[in-house]
């Protein structure tokens, strides 16, 4: 209870003497002892103040452009690749089970060009820079898995003739695809329903593919997330611009009541960052409420999309679109991500805290000049 109680007293007592250096009251002052502790009070809480809103200010604007230019275009292609290959191997399905037509025709001209789409979007994920180096090294096993695949299904085509043979090779085709068995009941189903294993059974192209769009979406969640050092760095910028802009007040109070100086122009100059402070919070509350919403629409990304819905889309484009589409989805995010900010602010960040050092050096400058001209000789009417 001792020791607790001294440490309360030691606190206490750290934080009035903290208090009185920050907070100096000019009652019964002297001119030159108050000036002397707001030159170093003032650019402190600048410099203080400035940085911590610049580095929580500059986290949440990399956070938005980290999630609209990277992860947002991942989570798209590897949604097209997934459904591009279901659709493909609808219609391979479809086209073989045409027996000699398919044999003299070849595939049809939507499966190449899903099974090329696929490819494309696969390719985009890896240039878009959201991937780890383990999850790059997964993309290109995906990849591969997407070149044999295509191989088995042009062996099913080779022996179109011979049924056992063929649905063999597209049984084999579909297994890399997915690895959940076909259930009898969904078997006259074009596009039967196909649930993701994860572990070590996760082998197939599906398994993989939502792997990565897991550890993404996890990795979406974390940036939309508020941290505990953009909490404690928001605390202690609020704490300290509220302390600077009352110092500055009170500087400019006691200059005009001491020494009769209205205004002091370096002051106000000095002042002038603190009225971008709103716009920068607007613009990253903007910003962060943007990265939030964009996180059920990745999830619907991931799990909501289906080839069905893709096929429909795609036969019917003046039907409307469907919520679930892939390219409203996408639409959903860019603009949503793309809404949530104050567009005139781009670029602004990394000069968030150079102005506060701008900030501190002119007032800095301007009270030592104060604190040297009343030195020796007081104005009329000032108290030295």
């Amino acid at each position: 209870m001792r020791a607790a109680r001294a440490a309360r007293l030691v606190v206490a007592e750290l934080a009035r003497r903290v208090w009185l250096y920050v907070w100096p009251s000019a009652a019964g002052r002297r001119n030159r002892a108050y000036l002397r502790e707001r030159l170093v009070a003032l650019p402190l809480l600048a410099v203080v103040a400035f940085g911590a809103l610049g580095w929580a200010y500059s986290g949440v604007r990399d956070d938005s452009a980290y999630v609209r230019d990277r992860l947002a275009p991942a989570l798209v292609g590897l949604a097209n690749a997934k459904a591009s290959l279901f659709i493909a191997q609808g219609e391979a399905e479809e086209n073989l089970a045409e027996g000699r037509a398919a044999e003299l025709s070849g595939l049809s001209e939507r499966y190449r060009t899903r099974v090329a789409r696929a490819t494309q979007s696969l390719n985009q994920v890896t240039r878009s820079g959201a991937l780890t180096v383990a999850e790059e090294q997964e993309l290109r096993v995906v990849s591969a898995l997407v070149v044999d695949y295509t191989g088995w299904i042009g062996r099913a085509q080779n022996h179109v003739a011979d049924p056992v043979l063929r649905d063999a090779e597209l049984t084999y085709a579909r297994s890399m695809l997915c690895s959940t068995p076909v259930a009898v009941s969904d078997r006259q189903d074009r596009y039967p329903p196909c649930n993701p294993t994860v572990g070590s059974a996760a082998t197939s192209i599906v398994d993989r593919v939502a792997g990565l769009e897991r550890q993404l979406r996890e990795r979406l969640a974390d940036r939309a997330a508020w941290s505990g050092t953009v909490i404690v760095a928001t605390v202690v910028c609020i704490l300290a611009l509220v302390l600077l802009a009352a110092g500055l007040w009170r500087t400019v109070s006691f200059l005009r009541r001491r020494f009769r100086i209205r205004l002091s122009v370096p002051l106000a100059v000095a002042a002038l960052p603190l009225l971008a402070v709103p716009l920068l919070t607007t613009d990253a509350l903007l910003a962060r409420h943007a990265q939030k919403e964009a996180v059920p629409v990745a999830d619907a990304l991931a799990q909501r999309t289906s080839p069905r819905t893709e096929t429909i889309a795609e036969e019917r484009p003046f039907d409307g679109p469907d919520p679930r589409a892939i390219e409203v989805l996408e639409a959903r995010i860019d603009d949503g991500l793309s809404d949530g900010r104050l567009a005139f602010l781009d670029g602004v960040a990394p000069f968030v805290f150079p102005a506060g050092l701008v900030s501190a050096a002119l007032a800095g400058g301007v009270l030592h000049s104060y604190r040297r001209e009343y030195l020796v000789v007081a104005r009329p009417g000032a108290v030295s």
